[in-house]
């Protein structure tokens, strides 16, 4: 192992990190320890996680100090914060610093304090959750509402309250872990189809329906993929849901609001607003706060979200800032205000893409808010993200289980407020610690090639 006390640079001497171990392995290796004691049979993992700490390429430990903007402040390991590029905070519409967003939040604490001091059903809900459920039921067509604490809570309640055992799912192989842990907690009968490939989806609803004509099936995909920044025809997938009595659930974290007319997402640019069976959503992204949502049109299925949906009924509701912020946040996106912050994020996005691939760098998917770059190696993805960090950029290097095993990548996440300045910055530092670390190698698969097969976890 390397001699902590002699600096070291693994860019000069990367065959002597590789023999530390800090660019090999991958957490799959870790994922089930053995032995009786569960709180020590970790120490493997531990150790390895300690070791890529030390040699700089652990990047889970670094600190927001200050507010998430285009610039930001960075510490790690208790060094003195850095300021740079920040590409690594989900703000897409820069709504976090808007002055109306801090005043409703304000607003809201005057008012009704800091807490909802209980779920939803034992006197969590106040008139600002109301207020939010009916904005967000008019922007998507569907006034059926239920909130929950987090994005991740109502991707994994709405699944659990719908489907049962006897049920199927039908879920994209690169749908977010929330939707997949779902699945497999609600029943065993959950088939993985290609990713965006609808003949699939077509394929194992007819070899569902030849077996089984009595039980449910939930349709699972995403407005925008997070780690692909690319979407699915939906028009088809719910014309096949109607086809073969289905039912389909699309999660629209990363692109409602930030992307669509009057921003409807995905869901509004593909003309299916109203026309959905389940969206589901996450506030953290576009909207300036935590918190999440379940929509649909049917009160039937409300109410067994309601009582049914765990993270709902037995968490606390959104507090009153929260929902205050996600309602002035939403009021915003969908004014003319927002649809001026949303041209300028997709000219950022189209920018920083042309410039990275003028480098000769692969991003993934098309014009978002999420830029991802293509590495396929972790270890070229933990060095790269390990320079661009020395230079005060912030990237989020993504590695199994995030992304499959051998399809790592950076994920870039671009805000209404980025300058061309910074694009033009960070795409060049971007593409010099990619080319340093040896990053975008395919070996002799494309990146939609290499994806295939394993899922993110």
């Amino acid at each position: 192992m390397q001699n902590e006390s002699i600096p070291f640079d693994p860019v000069r001497d990367p065959a002597a990190l590789g023999a530390s171990g800090a660019l090999d392995g991958n957490v799959a290796q870790f994922a089930q320890p053995r032995g009786p004691d569960l709180l020590r049979r970790g120490g493997a993992l531990d150790a390895w996680v300690a070791l890529r700490a030390r040699h700089g390429v652990w990047p889970y430990g670094r600190v927001l100090v200050g507010a998430p903007g285009p610039l930001a402040s960075v510490t790690e390991d208790g060094a003195p914060p850095a300021r740079g590029i920040n590409f690594a905070s989900q703000d897409y519409l820069s709504l976090a610093a808007h002055p109306a967003v801090h005043e409703a939040a304000r607003r809201a604490l005057h008012d009704a304090g800091p807490h909802s001091a209980g779920s939803a059903v034992l006197l969590g809900n106040t008139h600002h959750s109301q207020a939010l459920e009916t904005a967000l039921g008019e922007l998507l067509g569907l006034d059926q509402l239920v909130l929950f604490p987090t994005g991740w809570a109502a991707a994994f309640g709405a699944i659990t309250a719908l489907v049962h055992g006897a049920d199927h799912v039908v879920i994209d192989a690169l749908a977010h872990a929330s939707l997949r842990q779902g699945a497999a907690c609600a029943t065993r009968n959950v088939l993985v189809h290609r990713h965006l490939d609808c003949d699939h989806v077509r394929e194992l609803l007819a070899r569902i329906r030849a077996m089984d004509a009595v039980n449910g099936i939930l349709v699972v995909t995403e407005g925008l993929f997070s780690m692909d920044a690319d979407s699915p025809d939906l028009p088809l997938l719910q014309h096949l849901c109607r086809e073969y009595g289905a039912t389909l659930l699309v999660d629209v974290a990363h692109d409602l609001g930030a992307l669509g007319p009057g921003g409807g997402g995905v869901v509004a640019s593909q003309r299916m607003l109203g026309r959905i069976d389940i969206v589901m959503g996450s506030f953290s992204k576009t909207f300036a706060t935590n918190g999440g949502f379940v929509a649909c049109a049917h009160q039937a299925a409300r109410r067994q979200l309601q009582l049914y949906a765990g993270p709902h009924m037995f968490s606390n509701a959104l507090s009153p800032m929260q929902a205050a912020v996600a309602l002035e946040s939403l009021r915003i996106a969908a004014s003319g205000e927002g649809d001026g912050l949303r041209a300028d994020l997709l000219r950022n996005a189209v920018e920083l893409r042309a410039l990275l691939g003028c480098s000769g760098l692969h991003c993934l998917g098309g014009p978002s808010p999420i830029v991802p770059v293509w590495t396929g190696q972790e270890s070229a993805a933990r060095v790269a993200g390990m320079l661009l960090a020395r230079d005060a950029v912030f990237v989020n290097p993504v590695e199994f289980p995030g992304v499959p095993l051998g399809a790592a990548r950076l994920r870039l996440q671009l805000m209404a407020q980025h300058t061309p300045a910074q694009l033009r910055r960070g795409a060049s530092l971007v593409a010099n610690a990619c080319g340093r670390a040896g990053a975008g190698v395919f070996a002799g698969k494309s990146p939609r090639q290499a994806c295939q097969g394993r899922y993110r976890g």
